[in-house]
């Protein structure tokens, strides 16, 4: 039996996939990351509390695979500033 890959990985190997906002939000929920729901326009925003900047994903589907993968590395970029605070602690 192959061992189970993160979504994380998922989205890594595959940003074309048809991958939804639940997924979306599944994956930040993982990483303690914040993601928004629109308030006037159609995008959401994820901010991790490690970074300055957010991300903007749309709602509209699909969703393409440039937004994957800048939140892939949104989400690398804000491991590893956790790590860092973590141990600078």
């Amino acid at each position: 039996m192959a061992p189970k890959v993160s979504l994380l990985d998922q989205m890594r190997r595959n940003p074309r996939d048809n991958w939804t906002v639940a997924d979306i939000q599944r994956l930040c929920d993982e990483h303690g990351i914040d993601l928004m729901r629109p308030t006037r326009d159609s995008h959401y925003k994820a901010a991790s509390p490690y970074l300055a900047a957010h991300q903007s994903i749309p709602y509209k589907r699909p969703i393409k695979a440039f937004y994957i993968k800048a939140l892939v590395a949104m989400i690398d970029a804000h491991i590893i500033a956790k790590a860092q605070y973590k141990g600078a602690e």
